[in-house]
């Protein structure tokens, strides 16, 4: 196992690819505040936390940060001064590469543009990583030691990771966004079923009907974060010249559905459900 590994952030990913010995930190509380259950997430994982970001790096090889897309460049600005000569830095987050090139600068030479590119859950150290940047090589071979088994590196230049993640996001999570937009539209007609046979007869499996009921289940659950995400996407098209259109409603889409702040039912009927009683009630 890779030794020294230091999580900046400790969600849902940094939870899922945690490993007894590692430490980490996450903004959000210090070891001492009990009252966050940070503690109970540090001693579940078996990792040690620590009370800062600085005192989390000093002594560590390599780092994965694992923030909010809108915490990315913060998080670099905060251990940059305190790294040990020669660590890497993986930059793990979703965010644009023009945002992964400025964390790059912050960093320096340790910097590596790390892409996940499905779900943490189920699938933990076996999600697919893009890693790219000078030592990419480098860290392909720390990750994969410290137990991640499908790591490739994508290209030399920090953006190369990213582009690709985002860029794909932009279809991935604008047909949820779309999802979302013609299955309202259909539950208040009263048409859901035949809009869903008719698109299950234009395409192969999965059947519409699953992929509906999981796409409005992401959407409820981490629509808030998932919009941060797109605003970065958004950066990258039109870093490159092309106006993000359809990004931008699915930003207000996503953060729509993720501000409900609804627990998502069990069935797809049900969900629709939910979120049009929400709609209606801040309506009221």
């Amino acid at each position: 196992m890779a030794e020294g590994l230091t999580f900046i952030g400790f969600g849902e990913a940094g939870a899922a690819f945690a490993r007894p010995g590692a430490t980490a930190y996450d903004r959000k509380t210090a070891v001492t505040d009990t009252r966050a259950g940070k503690i109970a997430d540090y001693a579940a994982a078996g990792v040690t936390g620590s009370e800062s970001a600085g005192g989390a790096v000093t002594e560590a090889n390599i780092i994965l940060s694992l923030v909010t897309a809108d915490q990315a460049l913060a998080a670099a600005s905060a251990v940059a001064p305190f790294l040990p000569s020669g660590a890497l830095y993986c930059d793990m987050n979703s965010v644009a590469p023009s945002t992964k090139r400025a964390a790059a600068r912050v960093v320096g030479a340790g910097y590596v543009d790390v892409a996940i590119m499905a779900p943490v859950l189920p699938a933990r150290l076996g999600v697919p990583l893009l890693v790219a940047g000078e030592r990419a090589a480098e860290a392909e071979a720390e990750l994969r030691s410290y137990g991640f088994t499908d790591v490739r590196v994508v290209g030399a230049n920090v953006g190369d990771a990213s582009a690709i993640k985002m860029i794909r996001s932009v279809m991935v999570k604008g047909m949820e966004a779309l999802t979302a937009e013609c299955l309202l539209a259909a539950h208040r007609a009263g048409v859901t079923d035949a809009v869903l046979a008719s698109l299950d007869a234009a395409r192969e499996q999965p059947a519409w009907t699953a992929r509906a009921d999981y796409n409005l289940d992401r959407m409820m659950v981490h629509g808030l974060r998932r919009a941060a995400e797109m605003e970065e996407a958004a950066k990258t098209l039109e870093d490159l010249g092309v106006e993000p259109s359809l990004t931008r409603g699915t930003i207000g889409r996503q953060r729509e559905l993720g501000g409900l702040g609804l627990r998502p039912a069990a069935d797809l009927a049900a969900k629709l459900a939910q979120i049009d009683a929400s709609h209606a009630e801040k309506a009221a």
